[in-house]
């Protein structure tokens, strides 16, 4: 059996945890599994059920503070819903597709060989999907609300740059998905299984943090598929004007955290 040591430790111990072997690029058997369908199912469903809430949380909030500036669930409010839909969803699928409800962790898991480029296609296009359906039921249920109050819709603060949006949209992904792999870590399992450790808890909070600091920026994106259902259901110029930040930041966010948390952290174990 292999053996590693850490750095700063002074003598070999026994590898006491077993990493999955990595994902093939391409994996047509896949295809061929009801497994494999109804993860993208729940990815749909998971991303749906986030927006409607979620955009309905800050419609809701913009609607009762216009008439009354106390009025309302507040930013601590909204980031408490999407922080909160995360931790239910994510807890609800990830024993079914992994609990993804985002294209950037998607990537970032790709990337880190956790998911085929198949499985992480599919994934995305099922969020984006869920995104403008969920989206589209804020909009049927409260139409006159939904248009009068921008649809939920990201986009750049008054008085920030481009570069400013781009860079907050990158720390609050980066946040995010480097939390992601931290509370799925197989070693994290086995050597703190002392520790309590319910995945979704973590990434709930992480959510729910980044919303607090990036709400003011950007409305916080840190997720194409939220920003990108809410620009296609809302429908106006203003949401797509600032739409590649949405991505690009978000991708650039998830590349990092899988680069820092697969070759700079995970390499401090050096095998025998």
């Amino acid at each position: 059996m292999g053996k590693d040591i850490e750095v700063g430790a002074t003598e070999y111990t026994t590898k006491d945890y077993q990493d999955p072997p990595p994902a093939p690029l391409i994996d047509p058997e896949e295809l061929t599994k009801w497994s494999f369908y109804r993860a993208i199912i729940a990815e749909f469903i998971a991303t749906l059920l986030f927006l409607y809430i979620t955009v309905l949380t800050v419609i809701g909030y913009k609607s009762q503070s216009a008439a009354d500036e106390c009025g309302g669930v507040g930013i601590l409010g909204i980031a408490w819903a999407f922080g909160g839909m995360i931790f239910v969803l994510v807890y609800c699928t990830a024993g079914i597709s992994g609990g993804h409800i985002n294209p950037a962790v998607t990537f970032g898991l790709f990337l880190a060989r956790k998911v085929s480029l198949v499985r992480a296609v599919m994934y995305i296009v099922a969020q984006c999907l869920g995104a403008i359906c969920g989206c589209a039921l804020v909009k049927a249920f409260q139409k006159s609300y939904y248009v009068k109050h921008g649809g939920g819709a990201n986009g750049l603060a008054d008085g920030y740059s481009n570069g400013t949006g781009l860079a907050a949209e990158i720390i609050g992904t980066f946040v995010l998905v480097y939390t992601v792999f931290s509370a799925t870590d197989p070693k994290r399992n086995a050597r703190d299984s002392h520790v309590p450790v319910l995945a979704p808890l973590p990434i709930g909070f992480a959510v729910f943090m980044v919303h607090l600091a990036t709400i003011p920026i950007t409305g916080t994106g840190i997720n194409p598929a939220r920003s990108f259902g809410a620009a296609v259901i809302y429908g106006k110029d203003k949401a797509w004007d600032d739409q590649w930040i949405f991505w690009a930041g978000p991708f650039i966010g998830a590349a990092i955290a899988a680069f820092y948390h697969q070759y700079i952290l995970r390499a401090g174990a050096v095998n025998a």
